[in-house]
C-alpha cells in the first residue's frame, strides 16, 4: 500500500511538472518569436482546431473594423493574443475536458436542455459555502444553471446591488474567496449545475484601481474613461437616455481633481468604460477568462448595449457594440470553448437579433438572450385583459442561428421594464401602457398588485414597476385560487416559450415582498430592493412540513412545470411556435409541437368550441391539471391556462 502510494504521488508531480512546462513553452513561443516574422502571426500557430482558427480570423477582422488605424488594430490583436496565450496555459485539464465535451455537443444549451436559477449570494446563502448548503434543493426543483447575481468585489457603501465592481477577479469579502469559489464551482458541476457570473461590461466603480489611478494623474488610466467638458457634457445629453431619472439623473459626473466631467450611465459612482481604447477590451477579456478558468460556465454581459459612445445618437446599440461582443466571443471560443455569452440586452424585440450576430457573423456572438420584451408584453397583456400585443410579438419573433437560446422569464433582480415597448405598441395603446404600469404599480384601487413604481420622474411617466411574483399576481393567500390561477398562467407561459425558463429566488415559494415600511424603504438605494427579500427558509420547510401550504403548492407547481417541458415541449426557438386565433382578444394560444398552449389573460369564464384550436382528436388533455375535454364545447375559466395533448379516442 506504501509503494502505491508513493507511485501515485510521482504520477501527480510529474502531471504537474508537465503542464508548468508546457506553459512555459507556450509562452515562450509567443514572446520570443523573430519579430521580423510578426509575434501576433507565431503565435496563431498555437490555436489550431477549426474553431479557433475561425475565432483568430474573427477577431482580427473585428478588430480592424472597431480601430480605424491599422497600427491600433495590429497592437490590439498583439495583447488579445497574448491574453489568450496565457490564459489558455492557466487552464485546468479539468476544464479543458469540459470545453472537449461541450464541442462534441454543440446544442447542449439549446431547447430545453437548461433550467435557469437566479439569485443574490448573501439572499439566497449567506455566503458561497451556503450556496453549497442550497445545491439539493436546486437539483430538486430541476435547476442546472444558476446565475449567481454580482459577487466579485465590489464598491464599500453604495455598490448598485453589486454591479459597482472593483476588482474583477477577487470575490467579494462578505461573501468569500477564491478557494470557497472554487469548492462552490467544483460541486455544482458534479451536480450537473454551470455556474452563470455578471461581466460588467460598461463601466467600474469609482473605487477601482483603474479610476483610482486616473483620479491621480495617470495618463494611462485616465485613457480608460471618458473625459469631457460642461459643454461636451451638455451636447451629448441631449440625446441620452435616463436610466435612473430619481435616484441618479443624467449621465455625467464632475471629477474636480480631473477639471472634467467622466461618463457614467448608471450611478454616479460607475464610470464608463471607453472601449476606443484597445487596452479596455484587452482588460476585460482577461478579468473574464480568468472568471472561466476559475469555472464560471455563463456570463451574463451586463449593459452590454451601452459599450460605444456617438454623438448624435442615443449612444445604445451602435455597431461597435456588436464588434466588441463578437471579439469576446472569439476570445472565449480560443481559450475556453465550453463558456457561453448571455447578452443583457434590453431592447425590443426587432433589436435582438444583432446580439446572436447577423449575416456573415450569424452565431458568432452572444449564445444567450433575454426575452424582456415578451416578459413586459406578457405583464402588459395581464392587466389590460387583452393579448393583442403579446401575440404580435410572438409572430414577429425571429429565428435565432443554430447554437443559440432565448432566456424566458417572468421576474428577476430588476425591474419589469415598460420602455421596451414603447416602438412595439401603437399609439391606441400608449394609455393602456401607463394603465399596467399604475396597475402593477399599486396606483389603481382595485388592482391586486402590490407593487411599486420605479423611476418614474413624472405621474405621468412609463418606466418600471418593482415586486415578487405573487405581490404582482395577487396570490397572498392559499385559499386564493384567482390568484393562484394568475401564477400558473404566468409561470406555464414562460415555460412553453421554447427557451431556458429562468425563476428568481423566492418565486418558487410565492414569496412576498421584502418588509417595505418607511423605515424599511429609507435604507434602501431604490425601490428595486422590494423584490430582493432574504431567501424564506420557514417557507422553504413547509414544502415538505406541510404539503397543504401555499409554498408547497408554489414549489410542485414549478417542479410539474419543468418536469413536462423537459420531456415533452421541445421546440428550440419561440419563433416555431404557430399561432392560433380563436376570435378571443384575451386569449393566447400557440401550438408547441403536438402540444396546444392556451391562456385566458381575463377575468371571463368562456365557452371555446374545440374546432378553433384545429384540434383534430376526439379527446383533449390538459397536462398540467390531467384534465380531459370530451365535449366540443371546452370551459375555458378565468385566468385558466393549459398544455392540450390530442387523443383519438
Amino acid at each position: 500500500m506504501f509503494f502505491l502510494l508513493i507511485i501515485v504521488y510521482f504520477m501527480q508531480v510529474l502531471q504537474t511538472i508537465s503542464f508548468v512546462l508546457n506553459s512555459c513553452q507556450m509562452i515562450f513561443t509567443f514572446f520570443n518569436a523573430d519579430p521580423s516574422m510578426n509575434a501576433p502571426v507565431d503565435g496563431k500557430n498555437l490555436f489550431q482546431s477549426p474553431t479557433q482558427r475561425k475565432a483568430l480570423e474573427q477577431l482580427e477582422r473585428k478588430l480592424n473594423q472597431i480601430y480605424s488605424s491599422r497600427d491600433l488594430s495590429q497592437e490590439a490583436f498583439r495583447r488579445l493574443l497574448e491574453v489568450a496565450i496565457r490564459r489558455l496555459a492557466e487552464r485546468s485539464p479539468e476544464l479543458k475536458e469540459l470545453d472537449a465535451q461541450r464541442a462534441a455537443n454543440p446544442q447542449w444549451f439549446s431547447g430545453n436542455q437548461l433550467m435557469a436559477y437566479s439569485t443574490y449570494v448573501d439572499k439566497f446563502g449567506g455566503n458561497l459555502d451556503g450556496i453549497r448548503a442550497k445545491i439539493n434543493w436546486l437539483r430538486d426543483l430541476g435547476v442546472n444553471y444558476l446565475h449567481l447575481l454580482p459577487f466579485l468585489k465590489m464598491r464599500p457603501g453604495q455598490s448598485d446591488g453589486g454591479f459597482a465592481v472593483e476588482n474583477f477577479l477577487e470575490v467579494e469579502p462578505t461573501l468569500g474567496d477564491h478557494k470557497q469559489l472554487e469548492s462552490l464551482v467544483k460541486e455544482l458541476r458534479a451536480n450537473g449545475i454551470s455556474l452563470c457570473s455578471d461581466l460588467v461590461l460598461n463601466h467600474v466603480a469609482d473605487t477601482h484601481e483603474w479610476a483610482i489611478k486616473a483620479r491621480n494623474g495617470d495618463p494611462a488610466a485616465q485613457a480608460f474613461f471618458y473625459w469631457k467638458t460642461e459643454e461636451e457634457a451638455s451636447r451629448f445629453e441631449t440625446n441620452l437616455a435616463q436610466i435612473f431619472p430619481q435616484t441618479a439623473p443624467g449621465n455625467f459626473v464632475y471629477i474636480p481633481e480631473i477639471g472634467k466631467y467622466v461618463w457614467s450611465t448608471f450611478y454616479q459612482y460607475q464610470w464608463d468604460l471607453n472601449y476606443t481604447n484597445p487596452e479596455v477590451l484587452a482588460s476585460m477579456a482577461d478579468n473574464m477568462l480568468g472568471l472561466a478558468n476559475l469555472g464560471v460556465e455563463v456570463f451574463r454581459l451586463d449593459s452590454a448595449a451601452f459599450l460605444w459612445k456617438r454623438e448624435g445618437t442615443n449612444c445604445m446599440n451602435q455597431p461597435e457594440c456588436h464588434w466588441l461582443l463578437q471579439c469576446l466571443r472569439a476570445m472565449v471560443d480560443l481559450v475556453a470553448p465550453g463558456v457561453l455569452l448571455k447578452a443583457e440586452a434590453i431592447v425590443p424585440t426587432a433589436e435582438l437579433p444583432p446580439y446572436f450576430g447577423q449575416g456573415e457573423d450569424e452565431g458568432r456572438e452572444c449564445h444567450l438572450a433575454y426575452q424582456s420584451s415578451l416578459m413586459a408584453g406578457a405583464w402588459f397583456s395581464l392587466a389590460n385583459q387583452n393579448t393583442q400585443l403579446l401575440r404580435k410579438q410572438i409572430s414577429e419573433m425571429p429565428e435565432m442561428p443554430s447554437g443559440s437560446n432565448w432566456i424566458c422569464y417572468m421576474r428577476c433582480h430588476d425591474d419589469i421594464g415598460w420602455n421596451v415597448l414603447k416602438p412595439e405598441i401603437n399609439p391606441a395603446q400608449q394609455s393602456q401602457l401607463k394603465y399596467a404600469s399604475a396597475f402593477f404599480g399599486g396606483q389603481v384601487t382595485d388592482s391586486y398588485a402590490n407593487g411599486l413604481t420605479f423611476q418614474a420622474n413624472s405621474p405621468d411617466a412609463v418606466h418600471g414597476t418593482n415586486g415578487m411574483l405573487s405581490e404582482l399576481l395577487g396570490w397572498r393567500q392559499q385559499e386564493d385560487e384567482s390568484g393562484f390561477a394568475r401564477y400558473k398562467l404566468m409561470l406555464s407561459l414562460a415555460f412553453s416559450l421554447g427557451g431556458i425558463p429562468m425563476i428568481y429566488m423566492g418565486d418558487e415559494l410565492a414569496q412576498a415582498n421584502a418588509p417595505s415600511t418607511a423605515e424599511d424603504q429609507a435604507r434602501w438605494v431604490d425601490s428595486r430592493d422590494l423584490h430582493r427579500p432574504a431567501f424564506d427558509e420557514n417557507a422553504r420547510n413547509q414544502v415538505t412540513e406541510e404539503p397543504s401550504s401555499r409554498s408547497a403548492r408554489a414549489f410542485n407547481l414549478v417542479k410539474q412545470l419543468r418536469q413536462i417541458q423537459k420531456s415533452e415541449l421541445t421546440a428550440v426557438n419561440t419563433s416555431a411556435l404557430k399561432l392560433i386565433d380563436t376570435g378571443f382578444d384575451s386569449l393566447l394560444v400557440f401550438r408547441h409541437e403536438d402540444k396546444i398552449c392556451l391562456f385566458n389573460f381575463s377575468t371571463q369564464k368562456m365557452n371555446l368550441n374545440k374546432s378553433k384550436l384545429g384540434a383534430s382528436g376526439k379527446t383533449l388533455e390538459d397536462r398540467i391539471e390531467s384534465r380531459y375535454f370530451i365535449l366540443e364545447d371546452m370551459a375555458i375559466e378565468p385566468y385558466d391556462s393549459m398544455w392540450l395533448i390530442e387523443h383519438d379516442a
